[in-house]
C-alpha cells in the first residue's frame, strides 16, 4: 500500500509537471489591430523577401510580423531601438518559418539588442568580443541576443550570404526539438533525415577547410552548418541552387520554400515626397507616412 500511495504521488507530480508545461507553452495572442502603414513602408524598403510576395503573402507575412512583435519584447541594451529595428528582428524570425501555417517561436520571451559585438560573458567592451548573435540557454533560455549593427547589415549587403539574425532564428528553430544539434526533427520528414546526416557529415571538413564558398564557421559543427547554410539559402538562393543543387534541395524540403523562384534582387519603387501616401489619407507621402519618427 505503501509503494502505491508513492507512485500515485509520483504519477500525479508528473501529471501536473506536463500539464504546467502545456500552460507555459499556450498560444500567443493574435494582433487585433489593423497592420500599421508605417510598418507596411519599412517592409517594403528593407525586406527584399517581402517585395516578391503576392498580396495574399504580404498579408500572411504582415500578419506573423505583427504576431511576432506583440507577443515578443525587442529590448535595447546600451543603445536606442527604432521601429526599423523592431521591424528587422521580426521578418528575420518570420523569413524562414514562412512555409509553415502555424509555427510560433513560444519558447522565446525576449530579443535583447547590443550595440555591436559582444564576448560570451555579454560584455560589449574589452577582449574576446566576437560574438555577432546569441540563442540563450540555462538562467538565459528564453532570449536571443543581437548585435544592432549585425542585425542591420544583414538586410543591407545584398550580395553576401550572412545573416545574423536569420542565423539565429535558425538556430531556435533548430531547438525546437530540445536540443540545438543541426537536425531539425519538428521540420524534417522521416525519409529526409538520413539525407541530411549524411550530406552535414559529408560536408564539414570540406566547409571547415574553406574548400567551399560556404562560410568556413558552417563547418565547425553540426548546428552551425544547419544555420550557415541557412543564411545562405534565405540570402543568396540562386546561387546555392547553382553551386549546391543537393544542399539547396535538402534545405528546399527543411523550410518548404522554394527560393529560386523569388527574385530577391528586383528593386523596389521609392516613394517620393509628392507621391499620395499609400495609407489613403490623402496627404502626399512627405507629409504623412514618409514623415515619421522611428524611435518606438
Amino acid at each position: 500500500m505503501y509503494l502505491l500511495l508513492i507512485f500515485i504521488l509520483i504519477l500525479g507530480l508528473g501529471f501536473y509537471s506536463y500539464n504546467w508545461k502545456l500552460k507555459s507553452k499556450k498560444n500567443w495572442s493574435p494582433p487585433k489591430e489593423l497592420f500599421p502603414t508605417k510598418w507596411r513602408i519599412i517592409l517594403n524598403e528593407e525586406i527584399p523577401f517581402y517585395r516578391t510576395l503576392n498580396d495574399t503573402e504580404k498579408e500572411k507575412f504582415e500578419f506573423k510580423v505583427q504576431e511576432f512583435l506583440l507577443n515578443c519584447s525587442i529590448i535595447g541594451v546600451g543603445t536606442e531601438i527604432t521601429i526599423v529595428d523592431k521591424v528587422l528582428v521580426a521578418s528575420s524570425a518570420i523569413i524562414p518559418i514562412f512555409g509553415f501555417e502555424n509555427w510560433q517561436y513560444h519558447d522565446l520571451h525576449e530579443v535583447l539588442i547590443y550595440p555591436g559585438i559582444f564576448n560570451k560573458e555579454f560584455e560589449t567592451e574589452g577582449p574576446n568580443r566576437t560574438v555577432l548573435g546569441m540563442v540563450g540557454t540555462g538562467y538565459m533560455d528564453g532570449k536571443m541576443i543581437l548585435s544592432q549593427e549585425a542585425l542591420t547589415h544583414g538586410f543591407e549587403n545584398k550580395t553576401d550570404k550572412k545573416n545574423t539574425a536569420i542565423h539565429e532564428f535558425a538556430h531556435l528553430i533548430d531547438k525546437r526539438d530540445g536540443v540545438i544539434d543541426g537536425i531539425p526533427h519538428s521540420l524534417l520528414d522521416d525519409n529526409y533525415l538520413e539525407p541530411w546526416i549524411n550530406y552535414m557529415d559529408k560536408k564539414l571538413d570540406e566547409v571547415f577547410d574553406g574548400d567551399s564558398d560556404i562560410n568556413p564557421y558552417g563547418g565547425t559543427n553540426r548546428a552551425e552548418f544547419f544555420s550557415v547554410t541557412s543564411e545562405y539559402f534565405f540570402e543568396r538562393p540562386k546561387l546555392l541552387k547553382k553551386k549546391h543543387p543537393e544542399l539547396y534541395e535538402l534545405l528546399e524540403k527543411i523550410y518548404k520554400q522554394d527560393l529560386s523562384k523569388r527574385d530577391l534582387k528586383k528593386p523596389h519603387t521609392d516613394l517620393t515626397d509628392k507621391c499620395p501616401c499609400p495609407c489613403d489619407s490623402g496627404k502626399k507621402y512627405k507629409d504623412c507616412c514618409g514623415n515619421f519618427d522611428p524611435i518606438g
